[in-house]
């Protein structure tokens, strides 16, 4: 397991922040008076604007690794958020993604071990992410000052710690494997989806045939397909094996087309 580590997504914003200021818009934007976290592209078209720099930085970040799990975090509230943040209809109400049931979980078992946390916007990153990046991202807000001081920092680590180690640990929650020709040989870019959860950008294998799906414990139908080979569907059981440091592992061999 890797862990990155983005330690300013804003930093134009975080120079202008003024610490102990805990309401105020002055940290929010960068030196173009942009709010980043509403600068990215959105998966129902409600994109408004071109992109920022540090915002196609971090797309291309997104796209260099096969990231499985991610947090942003910020200050303001105190709540863990999950796509979708929009919807292609436009209104306020609750955005269920495809896999709703994963990101449920995930937000529970944050705020289930958080000392305080409450037991819920287009453009965001956390959209993007998931969409486009195939990793699961919540949006975590840790404060509810905006801008708190540094003498505050042990607080937040005390509340968060157990959480935070606890989420990172969720990386080996549901299925993993790698996509193979009847040679050994990995295939890249082979769509794995799992039945009846409609993705709007299919999950895909990376350049070493790689997949990575994260899923609750269950029984899936795993569909696999790709150019030139025969796709195949096959049942598997997800199993809770978050405290062997792995997820359930199955490879899948496709047959050229004949």
């Amino acid at each position: 397991m890797r862990i990155h580590i983005l330690p300013s997504m804003n930093p134009d914003g975080f120079e202008k922040a003024s610490a102990g200021k805990c309401t105020g818009i002055h940290g929010r934007y960068n030196s173009n008076k942009m709010d980043l976290n509403r600068n990215f592209p959105d998966p129902f078209g409600r994109t408004d604007s071109s992109l920022e720099p540090e915002t196609e930085a971090v797309m291309r970040w997104i796209h260099s690794e096969s990231f499985v799990l991610s947090a942003s975090i910020h200050g303001g509230a105190i709540v863990a958020a999950y796509p979708y943040d929009n919807n292609n209809r436009g209104s306020n109400n609750y955005s269920r993604s495809p896999d709703d049931d994963v990101f449920r979980y995930l937000a529970k078992m944050y705020s289930f071990h958080h000392k305080s946390m409450y037991k819920g916007n287009f453009c965001g990153m956390q959209d993007y992410n998931y969409v486009w990046g195939q990793c699961f991202e919540l949006t975590l807000e840790l404060s509810c000052c905006k801008y708190p001081t540094a003498a505050q920092l042990p607080h937040f680590w005390d509340q968060n710690k157990v959480p935070l180690i606890l989420f990172i640990q969720q990386v080996h929650l549901g299925l993993k494997g790698r996509v193979l020709d009847d040679k050994g040989n990995p295939i890249s870019k082979a769509t794995v989806n799992i039945f009846g959860r409609s993705n709007l950008i299919p999950f895909q294998t990376n350049s070493l045939g790689e997949y990575y799906r994260l899923l609750v414990p269950g029984e899936y139908v795993l569909e696999v397909e790709a150019e030139g080979f025969d796709p195949i569907n096959k049942t598997v059981d997800v199993f809770d094996t978050i405290n062997q440091y792995t997820a359930v592992v199955h490879d899948v061999v496709l047959q050229k087309s004949k």
